[in-house]
This record gives C-alpha cells, sequence and structure tokens, in this order.
C-alpha cells in the first residue's frame, strides 16, 4: 500500500509530491486515491511547535529523551517512512515550515539538522536566505579545555539552501542530499533538533481538548499563474458521494511510482514541462495531462490543425492513452501533449481539454480531429466553440470491416463507400452515390451508416472544402495514417511500461525531425521538370513538402485540353481534364478552376490547397495558361518552409491578451528564437565550435546575475 501524508510543513511522503501544486494553499483534507492495489492518502495534521536552534552537540542518546516522550503522548505530526527527500523547487508558507519540513526528513532518515549560516537584509535585519545543514556538517572549534569532547562532526555536505521569494513564499533553491557518514533511523541517537522539537510539542499541548487548530497549509513548489506552468491541480469535484472504480484511472504496482517519478524529474531538469492531475473529493485520481517544453513550443507553429489521438480508446488498451498530435514542417507527426482518461465521459473529456488549453496559455486550435465520438463532440463544443470540430476519416475507414464485414457482397459495399466518399468532387455527387449505395444494397436500417450520413458534414470531404487542414485529412482512399505511438504500445501494456518507453519514443521521432531538418537544408532537391513552378519551392519548401508539391508539377502533363467555360468580370472559370488511373481503370476527370485576374487568386474543385496545403496540378496548369512564371506569394505557406521555425509563430485569432510577463511565455518565446542558433550551430565543425563557446559565454553571464542577485548586503 502506498501512503501519502503531510506533517508539520511536509508535502506527502512514500516518494511524496514535492512537486504537487495544489488549487489552493489553504487546502487540509484527508485524499484517498484508490488506484487498484495503491493508496494515497493526505492526513489532516495540526501545527503545534515551533523550531529552536541550538549549536551545542547535535546529539543526544535515544534513553535522555523517552523520559520526555513519556511525560505526555507524542505530536500527532509525527514523520512516516517512505518521506519524500527535498526537492529544488519546493515552497513553504514560512521559514520555520521549511525548518520543519528538513528536520522531520531528517529525523526519519536519521540525522539532525542546524541552520548553518544565514542571510538578512541591512536595514530590517530580516532573514531572506539560509542554509540548513546537516548537523555533521563543518567542524567544531578547537576547544582548550583539559578534556574536550570528541569531535563528532565529519564536515558532511548533506544540506539545502532556501530563499524568500517575491511571493513572500519560501523556496528550496539548492539540494545535497548525500552524506559522508552513515545515518539511518534505527541508529540508537536523539538529536537536539528534534528532541527540541519534541518537547515544544509536549509543553504546547493543552490539558484541555482543542478548540481551536492551526490547519497546516500544504506545500507547493513555485506557484505559476495559470497561464503558466502548474506542477499539480487538484480538481475538486461536487456530488460525488460513492466510488465507481470504472471511472478512475486503475494502477497496478509500481504505477503510480512511476507516473510521479518522471513528472518531478521533468520538473526538475525541463522548466517548462507541464502537468495536472484530476482528482476528486474521494481523492480518486480520475485524468491526468503532461505536456513538455518542445511540444509547447511546436505548438505555436503548428496549431493549425490538431488531432485527437484515442487509438487506445478505441481499442481498448489498458492504458488509456489520449493524445495531442500536429502536423510539422516537414509533413511529420508531432507531439502537442498527452494525457490519461479514467473514463470515456463528456466530463472527462472536458477536463482534459481545458487543461490542454491551459497548457497551451488558452490559445484554441483552428481545426480539431477526433474519433466519431459524441461525447467528443460535446466536450469540444464547449471548450473550444470556435473551433472547427471534423470527426477522423481514417478512423472511419478503419471500421467499415468492424461494422459492415459480416453484410453479403461486402466488398462491393466498400469500395462504393470509398468511392463516394474520395471521388465526389460536389456534394451532388456525394449524395447520389451514398443513395445508390444505401438503395442497391438494401442498408437502409443499418445505424453505422445512418449515424455517418448524418455526421457527413463533419468528416466527408466534399463538405470540409472551405477548412485548412494542413494535410490532415485523408482525401484518396490509397492514403493511410498510424497512432503517434503505433509500435510502442500494446494492448496490455502497463502505465509504468509506458512510461518507461515514453522518452524512446519522442527521442527517436524528433532524431527524425532533425535529420529531416539537416536533409533540408544541405542538400539540393532534384529537380524533375523545366517548370519555374518547381525550381521556386525547391528553395522554399522542406524536402518532404517539395517532394509532395513536385509530384503536382509532374502530373500537370496528365492535364490537358484547358479550356475557358465562363467569365464573370475578374474571375473567369477554368476547366481542366486529366487522365486519372486506378488501378486497371483508366478514365478523363474534368475540373473546374476559378481563377481571379487582378489578385491572381486561383481556385479548384478539388481544394487540394485548402486539404493539403500546396496547390494542384490543375491549377498550376490555369496558372502557366494564363502566363503566371510564379506561385503567386498567398500560396506558399510559411509552415511548410525550411526556415519556419525561424520565423515569429503567427499568434492564433483572439490572442491580443498575451501576457509576455508570464514566465511560460518567456520560456517559449527563449525557446523558439534558440532552435534557429542550436540548427546553425550543428551546420559544421567550425559552426559548432563558436555557437557552443558563445552558448557557454552567455552562461557564465547568467551565472554572475543569479549570484549578484543571492549575494548577503554589506552591512
Amino acid at each position: 500500500m502506498l501512503v501519502f501524508h503531510l506533517y508539520l510543513g511536509r508535502s506527502f511522503s512514500s516518494e511524496a509530491a514535492s512537486a504537487l501544486c495544489l488549487s489552493s494553499r489553504d487546502l487540509a483534507f484527508e485524499l484517498v486515491c484508490k488506484c487498484s492495489s495503491n493508496t494515497f492518502k493526505m492526513e489532516e495534521v495540526h501545527l503545534n511547535s515551533e523550531p529552536l536552534f541550538d549549536d551545542g552537540n547535535e546529539y543526544e542518546f535515544e534513553e535522555d529523551a523517552n523520559a520526555i516522550v513519556n511525560g505526555g503522548e507524542v505530536s500527532d505530526a509525527q514523520p512516516r517512512k517512505g518521506h519524500s527527500p527535498p526537492t529544488v523547487g519546493l515552497e513553504f508558507d514560512s521559514f520555520d515550515q521549511a525548518y520543519d519540513f528538513y528536520n522531520m526528513y531528517g529525523k526519519e532518515q536519521g540525522f539532525g539538522i542546524r541552520v548553518s549560516n544565514s542571510w538578512c537584509r541591512s536595514k530590517r535585519k530580516e532573514r531572506y536566505r539560509a542554509k540548513l545543514s546537516c548537523s555533521s556538517a563543518g567542524f567544531k572549534k578547537k576547544s582548550e579545555a583539559n578534556n574536550p569532547r570528541p569531535e563528532t562532526r565529519t564536515g558532511c555536505p548533506a544540506m539545502i539552501v532556501i530563499r524568500l521569494m517575491d511571493s513572500d513564499r519560501w523556496r528550496v533553491i539548492e539540494v545535497q542530499l548525500e552524506h559522508n557518514h552513515k545515518v539511518s533511523p534505527e541508529i540508537k541517537r536523539f538529536y537536539k533538533s528534534h528532541k527540541k522539537m519534541t518537547i515544544a510539542a509536549n509543553a504546547q499541548r493543552p490539558s484541555e481538548p482543542v478548540t481551536h487548530m492551526h490547519i497546516i497549509k500544504l506545500y507547493q513548489p513555485a506557484a505559476i499563474d495559470s497561464g503558466c506552468n502548474s506542477y499539480l491541480s487538484i480538481s475538486r469535484r461536487d456530488g460525488i458521494n460513492s466510488i465507481d472504480r470504472a471511472k478512475h484511472l486503475e494502477l497496478k504496482e509500481g504505477d503510480a511510482h512511476a507516473l510521479y517519478n518522471y513528472f518531478c524529474r521533468m520538473k526538475l531538469t525541463n522548466p517548462n514541462f507541464f502537468y495536472l492531475m484530476d482528482i476528486d473529493d474521494g481523492g480518486h485520481l480520475r485524468n491526468v495531462f503532461w505536456a513538455d517544453a518542445r511540444s509547447r513550443a511546436d505548438y505555436a507553429y503548428f496549431s493549425d490543425t490538431v488531432a485527437v489521438d484515442s487509438m487506445c480508446l478505441a481499442n481498448k488498451f489498458e492504458i488509456p492513452l489520449i493524445s495531442f498530435v500536429g502536423i510539422n514542417h516537414h509533413g511529420q507527426a508531432v507531439l502537442l501533449g498527452c494525457g490519461f482518461v479514467g473514463h470515456e465521459s463528456v466530463e472527462n473529456f472536458v477536463w482534459i481539454f481545458q487543461a490542454w488549453l491551459k497548457c497551451m496559455l488558452n490559445h484554441p486550435p483552428q481545426v480539431i480531429f477526433t474519433d466519431q465520438s459524441k461525447a467528443f463532440q460535446t466536450a469540444i463544443s464547449e471548450v473550444f466553440p470556435k473551433t472547427r470540430h471534423c470527426f477522423c476519416t481514417w478512423y472511419i475507414m478503419q471500421r467499415v470491416h468492424e461494422k459492415l464485414g459480416g453484410l453479403k457482397g461486402y466488398e462491393v459495399i466498400q469500395r462504393q463507400l470509398k468511392r463516394s466518399v474520395f471521388n465526389s468532387l460536389k456534394i451532388a455527387e456525394f449524395e447520389t452515390s451514398w443513395a445508390e449505395m444505401i438503395h442497391r444494397h438494401g442498408l437502409g436500417d443499418n445505424k453505422w451508416l445512418c449515424s455517418l450520413y448524418e455526421d457527413r458534414q463533419m468528416w466527408v470531404p466534399v463538405y470540409l472544402k472551405d477548412t485548412f487542414f494542413a494535410g490532415m485529412i485523408l482525401i484518396q482512399a490509397s492514403e493511410s495514417k498510424s497512432a503517434f505511438f503505433d509500435g510502442y504500445v500494446q494492448k496490455h501494456m502497463s502505465f509504468k511500461e509506458f512510461v518507461d518507453k515514453y522518452d524512446l519514443v519522442l527521442h527517436r521521432k524528433r532524431l527524425k525531425e532533425a535529420m529531416a531538418e539537416l536533409e533540408s537544408r544541405n542538400l539540393n532537391c532534384e529537380l524533375k521538370t523545366r517548370c519555374n513552378f518547381e525550381v521556386q519551392l525547391s528553395k522554399v519548401y522542406t524536402k518532404e513538402i517539395f517532394k509532395r508539391f513536385q509530384s503536382e508539377v509532374e502530373g500537370m502533363y496528365s492535364c490537358f485540353n484547358t479550356r475557358q467555360i465562363k467569365v464573370n468580370g475578374a474571375i473567369i472559370t477554368y476547366l481542366v481534364k486529366e487522365r486519372v488511373v486506378n488501378g486497371n481503370e483508366k478514365e478523363v476527370r474534368n475540373y473546374e478552376v476559378l481563377y481571379e485576374t487582378s489578385q491572381v487568386n486561383i481556385r479548384c474543385i478539388c481544394s487540394l490547397f485548402n486539404y493539403k496545403g500546396y496547390l494542384c496540378r490543375h491549377a498550376l496548369n490555369v496558372l502557366n495558361y494564363n502566363g503566371v512564371e510564379e506561385i503567386p506569394r498567398q500560396y506558399i505557406l510559411s509552415r511548410w518552409s525550411k526556415d519556419c521555425k525561424r520565423q515569429p509563430p503567427v499568434i492564433p485569432h483572439g490572442s491580443n491578451d498575451l501576457d509576455v510577463h508570464n514566465p511560460a511565455w518567456w520560456h517559449s518565446n527563449l525557446y523558439r528564437r534558440a532552435i534557429p542558433i542550436v540548427e546553425e550551430g550543428a551546420r559544421s565543425k567550425d559552426h559548432y565550435k563558436i555557437t557552443l563557446h558563445e552558448l557557454e559565454e552567455l552562461l557564465n553571464k547568467l551565472d554572475l546575475v543569479e549570484d549578484n542577485l543571492s549575494a548577503p548586503e554589506n552591512v
């Protein structure tokens, strides 16, 4: 059984939540999180002692303490095994609470503590920085007595340094856990720092029942505004009186440790790492969300179209994983956040979406894809009311065999369904083709097909021509996609196993992006035609996106008989014929292209530009027909360019209230600006040496600034 509990200014024990950030600093409650065989418990405790400092002998034998303890009951606030070690970023409401925390940690581990150094402001004599050390730190001055006491100190380096922050809270800014001597709670010593605490507790214990209790505040790391990095937010849900295990995360042995340890490790090494946990009034863990600094920075560039990857939910995996995935400038899937959902409900999906939105500084995506789920639909309409919500065509087509595989004439039905979805250029064509399929095979009573038809405006490409999808939508039956963690997540994988593999997956994905970046910058793309359009974009686009566009340039040669069919002022309508080959079938298809001469705007009925982000062969033919030698600027998207991450990201619509004083914004902005430096520095050995030298110089300057801020003022 895993137990989280509080004690006198302690946070949580058993790898306790030293990085927890609660939604209220004044919460004091009993929190029981029952997840499978693991139990998390936070107990209410009372503050009834003050720390006493003494520079004399640091410990006495336990027999001396027994007489004291036997005089009355030991304080309720006693440590338990597994108390969490101090970590950088942990915060306290007062110096005394910080002292109590370290003192109780020391008692449990088997060492005493003392204030070895303290800094005060010169005018007010107000302490603003302190060093709490192991009682064996340093060495005593040599005594001139005839029988001096033996040296008990060992120069132990174990210590913590705490500092008073602008928020009037004390923050741990430096930690050294290792001792140079043996420490154990089994050693029969009673250190003075522990003894004085017990004396104070017994001296202050009233003979009458306590009617007014000082409830201790839960410790939390640096409190950050809503737009920044919350370490943990505990959501209190009203009206939940009974426990329903099916609506909470079912953690196996080791899962809780793995999740919490990963979050703590990432928070210490990745300052802009963000995570939230959703815990109900009974203390049950319902949902979890997290995103690292890279994901948050990428979102600024690739937030136009995002997919909610719910493959693990759809396939009933043991880990209820949800991933937020975008498309980067190489056409690769890029992770924009992850979460675990305890139950597939509107309430939980709303929580996950709100957590993600908060992580991304309240900038919603322009388009969001999900599975065909009414719960998703309701949650998105609540959290992202202005975002275009679409159902993922790939998810739907993957379920065709499951839903229709047992029907007579399944293969014919499947072909007709794909033809209706992917070959319809006009809405009327889709409606006619779909109706023919339903009538021919007697499918009017099929509930799944009826639901697809009712939702057709959310997933059939012909209804989505006015929306930009950045290549995320499927418009051909031959196209396919895979889940972001496909191949890494198995059906019976535990939370612990997933966390162990998570960093490996991100490393491999991001390594592919780095390789694509180098190839795009250092390799010249092979030209396959003499078309100026090909030459123009070969200098601008990344290698992969250029190859996709290049196939459209080559496809110009399959188009013929381009002719004008209508004129309406400055808008001219052209008809372009194309020879299309589908397997053994060959056909000629007609494509209408609208060309506006004054602004050189062009649009094809196939709407490839909105679907994929580059002009189609039919539009290129019309431009060429009119003597236009270069693609107009409005059709060259910066999100596909080699210099995409060198340019400032486009601030999403409605983001004028961006808080430039928010530390999360500082981190994201610096991160984005550092990417071009890293890319240039990796181009050659000389570039690398120069970049490394300048970065080291910059770090030295920042260290000097920090030293000046933390140095004690002269009295």
